[in-house]
């Protein structure tokens, strides 16, 4: 039996819309790719060292894969969650564990972007099973033992014109300033994500703000120094090349606080002495402060709040986090962001991307605040919603109520390399559907509908992102 990857998936059934869709996507598909948020460790590609087998590939970096396994009775143990490379027996034992379990992604994005990358990079087009498992195991590993397998080569093989990692502002980048100078094709930059230097009542924090202040070489002992050393920090990313500040917390809300009162909390929290009320009333308002510094420094500033992190103790306890269980919850957007939008929401050459993994804030909230300001950008579906079902529901919804020109482009949101180029691939084929439907309506001619599929792949996340 062979793997799904039909030239036309993903198009409308309908055969004059297909036509149409066909057209437009071969006219992108070979497009650069831009990656504007994700998390591969930039050492992978300063390394280039090869892939020690298809398990640290396909499995041991993909939640995607590990959960819905896992949902399916194979312990994370068993699968080599935080183990690091594995010896060959236990590397091969994981691999027949996923290709005996392939029946548990039918019907998902996960099976097409394994797909892809099974097809499109090693050539193999027999469905996974358990009768197989070894040989297609075999027939990876040989292929990744190989120079044209090798992550640069790679990266240049998927035509990845720009990537951005996701980085602690403590990080001095080191591994980005040698890539920088590796003479690569693909620009590779890191992303602010300093979501655990904002969350005061966490474990450690004060600990983690020392070191922040450290690297800094900036007294953090008051209020004022933790901006300083937040502002140093981000200069230093900007000077690495990067675009953007990542931010998750549990919920949008941006709230002000007098200055004594921040002082007084951030002192609190110092001393190890803060409640819980203090800490998410200086979170929300340290979400304003990184509009400011936004508006300031011009890092694009990136939203995607409400996700119950670590979900099950005990798995995090075993495993630490990213494994899996982080689950979406309820958000609001329209009155938690009012504060922030009624101070920066038109200042000039403010960016906000905003996300959510609730999908009816996209058409409720979402699209009316980016149909207003300038400064407010659709994130793409990601992370839950990144599936067929979802993307094409965010396609009607948003873009008729703020257009096509206040969506950010596809992110791919992803620490798994080889599905990169798969979620690009299936995103081009989706938009390009949707576009043709527009066209067999008599909505859009289809010079527009090339023009704006072309946008959405390449001039959008330029724009959006300020590359």
């Amino acid at each position: 039996m062979s793997l799904t990857s039909h030239p036309d998936r993903l198009l409308p059934a309908d055969p004059g819309t297909r036509a149409v869709a066909r057209r437009l996507h071969h006219a992108v598909r070979d497009l650069p790719i831009i990656s504007p948020h994700g998390h591969v460790d930039p050492r992978l590609l300063l390394d280039d060292a090869p892939f020690t087998d298809p398990v640290s590939l396909f499995v041991q970096p993909d939640h995607y894969v590990t959960r819905l396994l896992h949902a399916g009775g194979v312990p994370l143990n068993d699968l080599g969650i935080g183990a690091g490379p594995l010896p060959q027996a236990h590397a091969r034992q994981v691999w027949r564990l996923l290709c005996g379990r392939w029946d548990l992604f039918r019907g998902t994005p996960v099976r097409y972007w394994l797909e892809t990358a099974l097809s499109d990079v090693f050539g193999i087009s027999d469905r996974p099973g358990t009768g197989n498992a070894d040989d297609l195991y075999d027939r990876i590993a040989t292929r990744l033992a190989q120079d044209s397998h090798r992550p640069r080569a790679m990266l240049d093989r998927f035509g990845i014109e720009f990537l951005a990692t996701t980085d602690d502002p403590a990080d001095d980048l080191t591994a980005h300033a040698a890539l920088a100078e590796a003479g690569l094709r693909a620009r590779i930059v890191p992303t602010f994500r300093p979501d655990r230097y904002l969350e005061t009542a966490a474990p450690g924090w004060a600990d983690t703000v020392k070191r922040l202040g450290a690297v800094a070489d900036t007294d953090i002992g008051q209020y004022h120094g933790f901006l300083a050393a937040l502002e140093n920090r981000r200069r230093h990313f900007i000077a690495h090349g990067a675009v953007s500040t990542d931010h998750s917390h549990a919920d949008a809300a941006a709230e002000p606080l007098p200055l004594a009162e921040a002082a007084r909390i951030y002192a609190r929290a110092l001393s190890g002495e803060v409640l819980k009320a203090e800490a998410t009333a200086f979170r929300r308002h340290m979400i304003l402060e990184m509009a400011r510094m936004s508006c300031e420094d011009g890092l694009v500033m990136t939203l995607h709040p409400a996700i119950a992190r670590n979900h099950h103790p005990p798995t995090f306890d075993r495993f630490g986090p990213d494994t899996g269980h982080d689950i979406p919850t309820q958000v609001e957007f329209t009155r938690a962001l009012r504060p922030l939008l009624t101070r920066f929401g038109t200042h000039p050459g403010f960016h906000l991307v905003l996300f959510t993994t609730d999908p009816t804030v996209y058409s409720r909230e979402i699209a009316p605040l980016a149909s207003f300001y300038p400064s407010v950008y659709a994130g793409v579906p990601w992370w839950f919603l990144d599936n067929p079902s979802e993307i094409r529901a965010f396609q009607r919804s948003v873009t008729e109520i703020a257009g096509f020109s206040r969506l950010s482009g596809f992110i791919d949101d992803t620490r798994a390399f080889l599905s990169i180029p798969a979620r690009h691939d299936m995103a081009r084929r989706l938009d390009a559907g949707h576009l043709a439907e527009l066209v067999v309506a008599h909505r859009l001619d289809e010079d527009e509908a090339l023009d704006t599929l072309t946008s959405l792949v390449s001039a959008q996340p330029r724009k959006v992102f300020k590359l």
